[in-house]
């Protein structure tokens, strides 16, 4: 259910904003993002997972919050990880 060692590793990677970089918005964000669709998929099986459900909420409430915080410090990065990941905004 959640992400591995490699692919974490690969998400920072793609989008560290300098080598290193593994706490940055986009990070934050990209990392939230594999977590919440590997959940889902979870959950399409699982329907009545309800603590897992809580979890997913909690994680879509935290990427909000950051993109929220990121849209109204830099507008570019803000619209540049939405289209990159695909979320809806």
């Amino acid at each position: 259910m959640s992400v591995n060692k490699a692919e974490k590793a690969a998400l920072i990677a793609e989008n560290a904003r300098q080598s290193g970089d593994t706490g940055s918005v986009e990070v934050q964000v990209a990392v939230l993002t594999a977590r919440i669709s590997n959940l889902t998929a979870h959950l399409k099986k699982h329907r009545k997972d309800r603590s897992t459900t809580r979890g997913l909420v909690a994680m879509v409430a935290k990427r909000r919050k950051l993109l929220n915080y990121l849209r109204s410090s830099d507008t570019g990065r803000y619209q540049a990880i939405v289209q990159k990941l695909g979320i809806r905004h």
